[in-house]
């Protein structure tokens, strides 16, 4: 196999490109930042802060250190702790089950629809246990998951609903941002996000007072003011450097996420017809297309086409989180349990989803992926 040359490479993801439009007021900030001397909270975190609850719908946010201390912070502020279940999806990052097992709670894990890849509340009403008392939702790859009937039910039985918006910034569902709720929703603006740092951060939003000022004492040691710790909390605060910067950005994610659906259109245009499946396109601000998951039976193959093509992939998830190794030394059920999360893991795979992509590397994206389809259409053809 001949080798690529890296001009002609399409990156999955692709960090610089984005700085290059924005670098001159980044560098600004930061340089701003450094002469202020005020590394941790302060003015450039309550700025974003606001920015961030207004941008949302949401009363407040509190900023914080990453996408999975916001989680654990939630359900810390929430009440949820050792004895307590909290179902999640098997179909997700490892962190939003790591943040309940860090709580000293036992996530339940419950399956995924095989069109949205959201939590499949059938699945929910079988795996769900005398000792639960919350349910963390999640807003996959940018797709907005639509929870009135989970909403309805999680109120019959008295439990506490948790957003992991960490994929979603900016997405919404019948015209409320994620985030809007009123609920405590989680954020991770790990680099690579549609808002991404540059390093760690989080936030959490949230409508309820009490609950927004009992985060801020667990992000910062319990303390409301310096060596006073009415509380036991921990060290998850939001650094002004990465605020700073998150400000800029914020002012850029609805021209940046409206890119991707460009882009997503696109694919699914080219896509149409062939056996890669390609997600589902819900109405405008529905899908914010943080990753673009297509289906097939053939992927391992799909990933050699395309990388012998100088193409980029990746694959969330190729573990359910039930049948990761953590998760099965603890006892979480074994293979064919979730048999929708199962079956995705072997035939998802993500195509480069960036809203700097160029339409030469759009084409470049499609053209491979649809020799591949031809290919293994005429393979299975002559097979049979």
């Amino acid at each position: 196999m001949s080798e690529i040359q890296t001009s002609d490479a399409v990156p999955f993801v692709d960090l610089g490109a984005q700085y290059a439009t924005i670098h001159e007021e980044v560098n600004d900030a930061i340089r701003a930042v450094l002469a202020s001397c005020h590394f941790v909270g302060g003015a450039y975190v309550e700025k974003f802060e606001e920015e961030f609850s207004r941008f949302v719908g949401a009363k407040y946010a509190v900023g914080v250190s990453s996408g999975t201390s916001a989680l654990e912070l939630a359900l810390k502020a929430a009440g949820i702790g050792l004895g307590d279940d909290v179902i999640v999806p098997a179909n997700s990052f490892f962190a939003t089950a790591e943040a309940v097992s860090n709580v000293g709670a036992r996530p339940v894990f419950a399956d995924v629809d095989p069109i949205t890849f959201h939590m499949d509340m059938s699945s929910v009403r079988r795996v769900r246990t005398p000792k639960t008392r919350a349910i963390i939702p999640v807003h996959l790859y940018g797709r907005a998951m639509d929870l009135i009937e989970l909403e309805q039910y999680a109120a019959r039985k008295g439990w506490t609903i948790i957003e992991d918006a960490a994929q979603a910034h900016g997405a919404s569902c019948k015209g409320v941002k994620v985030g809007g709720s009123g609920r405590l929703t989680c954020f991770s603006f790990y680099p690579g996000k549609n808002l991404g740092a540059y390093g760690d951060a989080g936030a959490v939003t949230g409508n309820d007072p009490a609950l927004i000022e009992k985060l801020r004492l667990l992000r910062d040691h319990g303390s409301p003011s310096k060596y006073q710790h009415s509380i036991v909390g921990t060290n998850a605060r939001l650094d002004s450097l990465q605020a700073a910067v998150l400000s800029i950005k914020l002012k850029r994610l609805p021209e940046w996420n409206g890119r991707r659906r460009q882009h997503a259109e696109a694919y699914a245009r080219a896509l149409a017809g062939t056996h890669v499946l390609p997600p589902a396109m819900p109405e405008a601000g529905g899908h914010v297309f943080h990753l673009y998951v297509v289906r097939t039976t053939s992927r391992e193959r799909m990933q050699q086409a395309l990388a012998q093509d100088g193409i980029s992939t990746g694959v969330h998830y190729p573990t359910p989180l039930h049948l990761t190794q953590a998760y099965q030394q603890l006892g979480a059920p074994g293979r064919g349990a979730l048999p929708v999360a199962e079956g995705l893991s072997q035939e998802i795979i993500s195509l480069p989803m960036f809203a700097e992509l160029s339409s030469e590397q759009i084409n470049r994206v499609i053209d491979s992926v649809l020799r591949f389809a031809n290919s293994a259409s005429s393979s299975a053809a002559l097979a049979a």
